[in-house]
């Protein structure tokens, strides 16, 4: 029998992948254009590797076991999979873009530090805090504050949640 939230399903997938597609939009829009001797610092190495990340993200097959169907406890069942599924892609794709905008802001600062001159003018100790605020953005950017920061911006917009995967369950496809 079919508990008639299939509808509800059907739009919250709907919201997630909508998340989605603006977080990979607002990732591919970070553009930098590092001088050759700053290209494998971290905060662009970062950058690069967030690229990376966000199309590798894009490009994994989405495998289904259900196919569509008129039978509401099928269409339930697939509901749950493409809801499952949208709600890893959107989690990955909200830590890509943490990591991201922590390196930019590594960028920005550090490029005011040197007052855009690459040639390092800077003090030594300013720039290490500069690097030292890196590390500890990337450290706080934990698999429980990336579902925080999807859940509370969920929350504020009144968003059903009713269904959403907990982040045990995103874990285990995460790391499994």
């Amino acid at each position: 029998m079919s508990d008639g939230l299939n509808d509800a399903r059907a739009i919250r997938i709907a919201e997630i992948m909508e998340d989605f597609r603006n977080l990979q939009h607002y990732i591919a829009q970070i553009r930098v254009s590092p001088a050759p001797e700053e290209f494998y610092l971290e905060g662009y190495t970062l950058i690069r590797q967030c690229h990376s990340e966000a199309q590798a993200v894009l490009a994994a097959p989405f495998n289904v076991e259900n196919s569509p169907s008129d039978h509401p406890e099928q269409q339930k069942s697939l509901l749950k999979a493409v809801l499952l599924d949208a709600s890893i892609r959107r989690f990955r794709c909200q830590r890509i873009y943490l990591r991201a905008t922590a390196a930019m802001r590594w960028i920005n600062s550090r490029h005011a530090v040197l007052g855009g001159d690459s040639g390092g003018r800077a003090s030594p100790t300013t720039l290490q805090e500069v690097e030292d605020t890196l590390q500890a953005e990337l450290v706080n950017i934990t698999d429980g504050y990336v579902e925080y920061t999807l859940r509370s911006q969920d929350v504020q917009q009144g968003k059903w949640l009713g269904e959403d995967p907990d982040l045990r369950t995103i874990q285990q496809y995460l790391f499994p």
